[in-house]
């Protein structure tokens, strides 16, 4: 593996920051929920906001912090194990490591590009930045390798099934994210979750990067493209852990009595399950002896 310094280093900075990062938001409000003291804030456009009121997300709305705290625990119960996991054994020049690595650090780079973006400022905003850039460039460098070195799959390999779970998946979350917009339009108010912030960030990152990539990988994979079996390995590592933490965001939010809609709390759950059963099936079929390629065509 090419950048192999590169990579183990900017891995274990993700590591290490993660660590800090999930246990400071998992632990430093603990108990907060129990007080029932949550300030109440107004937004610029109205609204009244529940805040959390304690810990590093006490800026945040009850909702987000719920979400954020749910998030921070599957980061640093599943993700920091999986991202050392999945380094060791690249590092023994095992394709499925390497396969792992550039998921789950395509994991961490979305997770810390939202909290970069979405949280309310707090004293750990240098720590997701660095995260965010960090997992960033060593994804980079972890898909590249794999692009360099080829990566074949078993036959058996059942590519138009999971491509067409993947279009199936993206579909229904790109009309859930333009309903909640559109829908948003037609009263004349401001879209479900919102709340104080800006923007939406999730949607943002969702409808501009996250579900092309699934429709691209899942269109590649059902005319058989080789590339498409290569970014499906990487998207599915990616979604499977993306969409574990969001099942853990509706527990956290039910738990703090959020309000959570009867579409996403049937779907997500199901998407995991889903996800997670391609994810098995490709890294099943991933040959871990791969002979030297040259990239592997686009076309």
């Amino acid at each position: 593996m090419r950048h192999r310094r590169a990579i183990t280093f900017l891995t274990w900075m993700v590591i290490m920051l993660g660590v800090v990062a999930s246990g400071i938001g998992l632990f430093s409000g603990e108990g907060s929920e129990n007080e029932g003291s949550h300030p109440i804030f107004t937004s610029i456009r109205g609204e009244q906001i529940e805040l959390y009121g304690s810990g590093i997300y006490k800026n945040d709305s009850l909702s987000a912090a719920a979400q954020a705290i749910a998030q921070d625990g599957v980061t640093l119960v599943v993700g920091i194990p999986l991202l050392l996991i999945s380094l060791l054994l690249s590092l023994s020049r095992r394709i499925r490591g390497r396969l792992l690595l550039a998921g789950t650090l395509g994991y961490f780079t979305y997770t810390y590009a939202s909290y970069s973006f979405l949280a309310m400022y707090n004293p750990l905003f240098l720590v997701y930045v660095m995260l965010f850039s960090a997992g960033l460039y060593a994804f980079i460098l972890v898909f590249r390798s794999l692009e360099r070195d080829g990566i074949s799959f078993n036959s058996k390999l059942p590519a138009r099934s999971i491509g067409f779970i993947l279009l199936m998946i993206a579909f229904l979350i790109i009309m859930l994210w333009l309903g909640r917009i559109a829908g948003a339009w037609q009263e004349g108010s401001t879209p479900e979750g919102l709340e104080h912030y800006t923007t939406l960030v999730i949607q943002a990152l969702d409808l501009g990067i996250l579900l092309p990539l699934m429709v691209v990988t899942g269109a590649m994979l059902i005319r058989r493209q080789p590339y498409g079996n290569l970014l499906a390995s990487v998207v599915l590592v990616k979604a499977a852990t993306l969409l574990t933490s969001i099942s853990s965001m509706i527990i956290g939010m039910l738990r703090a009595g959020v309000h959570v809609s009867m579409v996403e709390l049937i779907l997500f759950p199901i998407f995991n399950l889903a996800v997670i059963w391609c994810l098995i099936l490709v890294l099943r079929n991933a040959q871990e002896t791969a002979p030297p390629a040259s990239p592997l065509p686009i076309e």
